[in-house]
């Protein structure tokens, strides 16, 4: 399937200048970003519920956006919702598991997203397409709270971010076992496309100022300092470097991933 056919691309783009205009000469245009326009539409907050879990769970992910993992304590959560910290403990044992929970949240948050399929209805390329696209968009709903994803212990050692959900893991094998992959293939596949998701989005979070750790870059501002003036062709081509084609190398990268797993498959048949 190219990005062309994927449904996501049916949808407006917020900011008409990320697709630049169309000429006959040069590059491609960067792709509209539209995972970023759904994103951007939000949706309307809920009425204000009794304290519960998962009231104590959506708004320490609410809060995680603002403060970032760093901020968040069980104190000033609990100031946050109006009561004491001890009350929540009532429904959270502690901040490790209160952080256990927001990754479960973010990643059972793709059930509700009416793009993602749990089946491969319409072959397993629309499938892992739509399945690569949902996460994208929970990354860049949750800039702060995604690299949490790649930090928490799964529920099995074994199982790899971001689909670490048993749930997911096995939408995804048993869809692709469906679609004729041997069990081999199916394995190799989510091995590939989980390690392209965690790269590429952890990526794209840090560049929007989410804390990676060591990953992280930290732009001071400093426009000529000494390791620029050493590296003459790196600034010279500092404004090309620092332009976000996000939408287009996601899509390309998804492609090229696609094609692999695709040869991956008829070699493992073949074998």
């Amino acid at each position: 399937m190219s990005p062309a056919e994927h449904p996501d691309h049916d949808r407006p783009v917020t900011d008409a200048a990320a697709v630049g205009p169309a000429t006959g000469d040069g590059p491609e245009p960067p792709l509209p970003d539209a995972d970023a326009a759904i994103v951007a539409g939000g949706a309307p907050p809920s009425a204000r519920v009794p304290l519960d879990r998962d009231r104590i769970v959506s708004e320490a992910l609410v809060f995680l956006e603002e403060v970032g993992p760093g901020g968040l304590s069980m104190r000033r959560l609990g100031k946050r919702l109006g009561v004491e910290a001890m009350s929540l403990y009532r429904y959270v044992p502690g901040k490790e598991d209160l952080l256990d929970a927001v990754v479960e949240s973010l990643i059972s948050g793709m059930y509700a997203d009416p793009e993602v399929l749990s089946t491969p209805d319409n072959g397993w390329q629309d499938f892992l397409q739509r399945m690569a696209h949902g996460v994208r968009r929970v990354a860049l709903a949750h800039i702060q709270a995604f690299p949490l994803v790649a930090s928490r212990p799964p529920e099995a050692p074994w199982l790899r971010p971001p689909l670490r959900s048993l749930d997911w893991v096995e939408s995804f094998l048993a869809g692709l076992t469906s679609e004729g992959f041997s069990d081999a293939a199916a394995v190799a596949a989510y091995r590939s496309f989980t390690s392209f998701l965690l790269g590429n989005l952890l990526l794209e979070v840090a560049s929007h100022g989410a804390d990676i750790g060591p990953l992280d870059v930290v732009d001071d501002g400093e426009e000529d300092n000494e390791a620029l003036r050493q590296h003459p062709t790196v600034a010279r081509l500092r404004a090309d470097l620092a332009q976000d084609h996000s939408a287009t190398e996601f899509e390309e990268a998804l492609e090229q991933l696609l094609e692999r797993i695709a040869a991956t498959k008829v070699e493992l048949a073949d074998g």
